[in-house]
Parts: structure tokens; C-alpha cells; sequence
């Protein structure tokens, strides 16, 4: 996607979307009474900014006057409005700082819910519709309410500035006030001009090439094992140089873009030490204006022309800030579409029913590239058991997914008891970084369930001695390294054990286990009536399922009995396995 022009209607039209229902929302009062606190501080600001630049031209003239009492006087007046602005220029930035964190939480949390909802967060994992979701929940949120307020909070101030202090520079000279529009306009104008769309692209493409490198190290941080057996490290490291090459190479093109306008930021504020000046030295030199007016005229100068410079002095910031919209906007519209599959905008529809079944599914990758099952048509009774087969890349994980409600990419219609009664294990188990306890009971971590049972559903799995073995129930560890896959299956187990589903879908779940615990852990599902759905390629787990679905490349596929399939793969009825406790 490509940066939008700072003045164009469409970018702003992102912005409101982004930021209005927070100000239209259920915090709008919250949200509007501290704008309204944060406005009043600012009034306040203002004012006594106005006092204390008089004050200042005040003491000038009377040093130049050489009247003492007039000196002294201003300078007491003086410090009794400092005693008041600085407390409110403090109150000001706490508030402005308050509101930004409480903004950004009720955005943060806005985006997280859509993000959860309907599994939205796994359907952006798996395609490329958007990238890192992750970084723009966590960074460009909080550059988006950072810098939302603190735009907001100037114009407001620069408007009550502008006013202000050029009732001042008026009072002094109309020639300023005249030189000051031309001056800001013409400024203006050459900071967009010059500056303008190739410093937002620079801004935009670096954020996107920053986040890359950020996705890149984690990736290797959650590989780390699997890289170091494969000795994998010079591949990635040059992939990782790679990227931070096109981060530096795109970084040194904005930093010569930022150079450039540094330069021009810096000639055009600094001239304003001389202009005023320069403007009314005649009348200063022949007496019509005290010495301390002109330092007056100076700072409300310097003061009007940073109120009407806003894009000038902010041009940086506004280019990046930009960027951030867009961002933050791809995201949030991601998360308003449905889930769905690709272009053909069919859908595989779900419904809630006691038993297991599939009518006329047809399951296509989620941009609709190649279909994998074609007119799937099957019912499993209660206690009922599918077994999966075939060649590899056939789609039996994807058929998995569609059966999970995972992928709805395809048509025709599934089957299934509530999410509530369907538990999903996976080849390699999710380990969440907690307490021992935490793991049993994901991912419904609410549940009231007394340390005899948790301890009797590890006896269950073989995993009697995990409690000692890791410092009790509460421990927390990370476990994804603490224990080996084939124990991580077994907990895994354990959860679907004491969830006691009324349908397990097992995607080579038992895959790290020996045939022995394999076995016994495929009889305890049984034994509960569980429905039952697995992907494995041991010939001995047909033996705990009813149906056998073997597919056959090309959207083709044929439903088998254990024994039918058997006779067709001359595969012998194997003897029950014993396990080893």
C-alpha cells in the first residue's frame, strides 16, 4: 500500500474513522471533559505567556531607562506570574499525558477484542493480507494517540497563541503582523513543495521495513532449537542482514531527506532573531518604541510565526505520523471484514449440531488457489471415530482446519457441536509460559478443578511424577523448553482429558509417543465415548476408529471401514499394544 498525500481528504477520512469512536463512544465524557480541562490550561498558559513577554519588555526598557523602581516592580510581577505558570505548564503536560495512556488503552483494547474475535488473529497469521499485527497493536496505536493529542493540542494552543500575541505585535508595529503571513505562507509552501510526498513514503516504507527486522528475530528466537540442529545460522543471518539492508539503505535516503529539511527548519526559525528587528529598528532608533517593545515584538514574533509554522516545524513528524494512519487504518478494516475465503467469496458454513457431519464440503486453499476436497459428504455417530489418510500435501491438516472452523474457504456446510465441546490437539502442542496448573486447565483457565483431579489426569498420561519433578502445581516455568514434545502431547492429553470433550480432533497429536502410550491414551477417549478425529499414520490406531477417510489428491477422496481399508492396503489386524508405565 501506498502513502497518501498529508492533505488528502481520503487520509483524514481514515483518521476519523480511527479515532471517532472513541470521542462518539461510551468514554466520550471521559474523553471530553479532559479535553476540556486540558483546553482551560491552555487558555491559562496563554495568558500568562502574554504576561510575562510584557513583563519582559517591561524590565528591558526600564534597564535602558535606568529607573530602578520600574525595574523592580516589573521583575516582582514577573516572578508572581512564574509562581503560577509553572505549576499549570506542569499540570498541562500531566494531563495531556494522562489522556494519551487512556486513550490508547480504550483503542488498545478495542483492537484486541476484534483482533480475538472469530479467530481473526489466526486468519491474518495465515495469509498476507496484512503484515506484523502485532507491532501495529503495540507501537502504531500508541503513535497514533501520542501523536493524535499532540497535534490537536497545538493547533488549539497555536490558534489561542496566534491570537494573543498578535493583538501584541499589532500594537507595536501592522508591519510585522503583514510581514508575518507572507513570511509563514511562503514557508509553508516550500517545506511542502520540496519536502512534502517523499519524505511521508521514506517515513512509510521505513516503518514497514523496521517491523520486518523485528519479525525476522523473533522468528528466529521461537526456531532457535530447530536452527541450531539443522545448523541453520549462516542462512539466517544473511537473511537477517538482508533486511536490516533494506531497512539502512531506506534509512539513509530519509536521513538525507531529513537533513535537507533540518536545514531549512533552522534558517527559517532563526531568522526570526533578526527580522523583527530589522522591521522596526527605525522607529526604536528615533524613540517613537521603547527598547523593550522591540524585545517584546521579538519573542510574540517568534511566538505567532511558530503558530502559523505548524506543517514547517512538524513536517517530520507529521510524515510519520501519516504513515501510522495508514497503517493503523489497513489493520482496522482487516479486522472489521469477515472471515472469509478467497476471491469467489464462497464460504464453508457451520452449524451446531449433536454429531459430527459433512455436507457436500468442498475446501479450497484461503485465497482460493487449489482445491483439496471436493463434495465431502460424511456423518460420525456419538462415540464415533474418523481416521484420516493419505499421501502428503493431499490436504488432511486443511480438511483438519475446516473441520475445526478454522478455514471457511470453499462451500458447503459442517456440522459440528459448539466450540465449547470440541477440543483441537495440534502436532505440537501450544505450552502457555504459567504455572503448571495454568496448562492443564487451557485454554479455559476458569474452571474449578481440585489438585487430586489435575493430578489424576497426569497419572492418566503417564505424567504421575511432573508435579515433584517441576516444584509443584503453581511453578511457573516455561514449558515448551522444561519438557520434551512427546511430554508436551501427553499434557496436552491431559487438558482433553479433563475438558472430556464431546469431540477431539487430533492432527498427529500422539506423533511423538510410542505405539504402547499411543495406544493407551486412544482407549481412554474411547472408553469416554468421545468422538474422535485424527490425522496419523500408524496402521494400529484403526483399531479406535469407525470411518476411514482416505484422500487422494486432486479434491478426490474415499470413505472407508477400518476393515474395507485394510483389504485394500493389505494392512494386518495389529495386536493390541501394551504400554509400559
Amino acid at each position: 500500500m501506498k502513502p497518501v498525500s498529508l492533505f488528502s481528504q481520503h487520509l483524514w477520512r481514515r483518521f476519523w474513522a480511527i479515532a471517532s469512536p472513541y470521542w462518539r463512544g461510551e468514554q466520550r465524557l471521559r474523553a471530553w471533559g479532559l479535553l476540556l480541562v486540558l483546553v482551560l490550561l491552555m487558555l491559562a498558559e496563554t495568558r500568562l505567556a502574554v504576561m510575562l513577554n510584557a513583563q519582559t519588555g517591561e524590565f528591558t526598557s526600564a534597564l535602558a531607562g535606568g529607573d530602578r523602581d520600574r525595574f523592580w516592580t516589573a521583575i516582582r510581577t514577573c516572578l508572581l506570574v512564574l509562581a503560577v505558570f509553572v505549576p499549570v505548564h506542569a499540570l498541562y503536560y500531566y494531563a495531556r499525558d494522562y489522556m494519551g495512556i487512556h486513550w490508547r488503552r480504550w483503542l488498545t483494547y478495542s483492537l484486541l477484542g476484534r483482533y480475538f474475535a472469530r479467530r481473526r488473529y489466526y486468519r491474518l497469521g495465515i495469509s498476507d493480507e496484512i503484515d506484523n499485527p502485532d507491532q501495529r497493536i503495540a507501537e502504531d496505536v500508541n503513535v497514533f494517540t501520542q501523536r493524535s493529542l499532540y497535534f490537536l493540542l497545538i493547533f488549539i494552543g497555536s490558534l489561542m497563541q496566534l491570537v494573543a500575541f498578535s493583538n501584541v505585535l499589532w500594537s507595536i508595529s501592522p508591519k510585522l503582523v503583514y510581514f508575518l503571513a507572507a513570511y509563514a505562507t511562503v514557508g509553508t509552501a516550500l517545506a511542502v513543495g520540496v519536502f512534502g510526498m517523499p519524505l511521508m513514503r521514506l517515513n512509510f516504507l521505513q516503518l514497514r521495513r523496521e517491523a520486518n527486522l523485528r519479525y525476522g528475530l523473533v522468528r528466529v528466537r521461537e526456531n532457535a532449537e530447530s536452527i541450531a540442529f539443522y545448523g541453520g545460522e549462516a542462512p539466517e543471518l544473511q537473511q537477517i542482514k538482508g533486511t536490516f539492508a533494506a531497512a539502512y539503505a531506506n534509512y539513509r535516503r530519509l536521513i538525507r531527506k531529513q537533513f535537507g529539511l533540518n536545514l531549512f527548519q533552522q534558517a527559517y526559525s532563526q531568522l526570526t532573531l533578526v527580522l523583527p528587528s530589522i522591521i522596526i529598528a527605525d522607529a526604536v532608533l528615533s524613540g517613537e518604541v521603547e527598547v523593550g517593545r522591540a524585545i517584546q515584538a521579538a519573542g510574540a514574533f517568534a511566538v505567532v510565526l511558530s503558530a502559523v509554522s505548524l506543517i514547517v516545524e512538524n513536517f517530520e513528524s507529521l510524515s510519520r505520523f501519516t504513515a501510522g494512519i495508514d497503517r493503523l487504518d489497513t489493520l482496522a478494516r482487516a479486522l472489521e471484514s469477515e472471515p472469509g475465503a478467497g476471491p469467489s467469496e464462497r464460504r464453508i458454513r457451520s452449524s451446531d449440531g449433536s454429531t459430527l457431519a459433512a455436507r457436500h464440503v468442498t475446501v479450497e486453499t484461503p485465497q482460493g488457489e487449489q482445491t483439496l476436497v471436493t463434495d465431502l459428504n460424511f456423518e460420525l455417530p456419538t462415540g464415533g471415530g474418523l481416521l484420516i489418510v493419505g499421501p502428503s500435501g493431499c490436504g488432511k491438516s486443511s480438511l483438519l482446519r475446516a473441520i475445526s472452523g478454522l478455514w471457511n474457504s470453499g462451500e458447503g456446510e459442517i456440522q459440528r457441536p459448539p466450540d465449547i465441546d470440541t477440543l483441537f490437539l495440534p502436532q505440537r502442542p501450544y505450552m502457555q509460559i504459567g504455572s503448571l496448573r495454568s496448562q492443564l486447565l487451557y485454554p479455559r483457565p476458569n474452571r474449578d478443578v481440585d489438585d487430586a483431579h489435575l493430578a489424576d489426569a497426569l497419572d492418566a498420561v503417564q505424567l504421575g511424577g511432573l508435579i515433584e519433578r517441576c516444584g509443584g502445581l503453581d511453578q511457573e516455568l516455561d514449558w515448551s523448553r522444561v519438557l520434551s514434545i512427546g511430554e508436551q502431547q501427553r499434557l496436552a492429553f491431559a487438558r482433553l482429558l479433563l475438558i472430556n470433550p464431546r469431540v477431539a480432533i487430533l492432527d498427529e497429536a500422539t506423533s511423538a509417543l510410542d505405539s504402547a502410550n499411543e495406544a493407551v491414551l486412544y482407549r481412554r477417549l474411547r472408553e469416554r465415548n468421545t468422538t474422535i478425529v485424527s490425522i496419523a499414520h500408524r496402521e494400529s490406531l484403526l483399531t479406535y476408529h469407525t470411518h476411514v477417510l482416505e484422500l487422494t489428491g486432486g479434491g478426490g477422496w474415499r470413505l472407508l471401514t477400518p476393515e474395507e481399508f485394510r483389504r485394500r492396503n493389505d494392512v494386518d489386524t495389529p495386536a493390541p499394544a501394551v504400554a509400559v508405565v
